[in-house]
């Protein structure tokens, strides 16, 4: 059965190569702003599995991974910043604060249209930042596609003096501990299958 990644993050991409297993990407067109009152998690869960199901139609017989991460701040929804302007002013509200990323997995079954999803939050404690500092990382690593613009697997770690997470690949994109298992639901054992290949 072929695996699918309904993404254009390359972030996910780079993860799921991870597992060792051959896959294909779709990219999802999917409205990603969130509806009046919807909560955090509740956002990135339902765009999670808007697109795996935008890439069903594409591949009826196939495993298809769809995520979507949203950042809760003091009952604020911060998403992907864009620019350098936006992503200055997240980290401006974001600085000596502690806040939830939800990174949301679904895996959706195309051929029985069995679908799983999970919401795996990680809990991160920003340090106190200069103006100075927030703009030096910037200018090193323009994260104005990621959620918070915080790009913990490069420079973006030293941001932050603590997470709280029960899968480190969570905050960056794509929860693979989650993943292994919902895979090993649907019969696919990453383990045998990336020795196999």
């Amino acid at each position: 059965m072929t695996l699918v990644l309904a993404s254009t993050s390359r972030y996910r991409r780079e993860l799921l190569t991870r597992l060792g297993m051959p896959f294909e990407v779709l990219s999802p067109e999917v409205d990603e702003m969130p509806l009046p009152d919807e909560s955090p998690w509740g956002t990135a869960l339902r765009l999670s599995v808007l697109k795996a199901q935008a890439a069903a139609a594409s591949y009826p017989d196939a495993l298809i991974i769809g995520s979507d991460q949203v950042l809760m701040l003091d009952r604020e929804q911060l998403g992907k910043p864009g620019n350098f302007d936006n992503a200055f002013a997240q980290l401006k509200k974001m600085q000596g604060k502690s806040m939830v990323f939800h990174t949301a997995l679904t895996l959706l079954n195309s051929r029985t249209g069995h679908t799983q999803t999970r919401d795996v939050p990680t809990v991160v404690h920003m340090r106190p930042l200069t103006d100075a500092q927030i703009t030096a990382y910037l200018n090193k690593e323009q994260p104005y596609d990621c959620a918070g613009s915080a790009k913990s697997e490069a420079l973006g770690i030293a941001l932050m003096t603590r997470m709280d997470s029960p899968d480190p690949t969570a905050l960056m994109g794509l929860p693979l501990m989650a993943l292994t298992e919902m895979l090993l639901n649907e019969g696919v054992d990453v383990l045998t299958v990336a020795q196999a290949s």
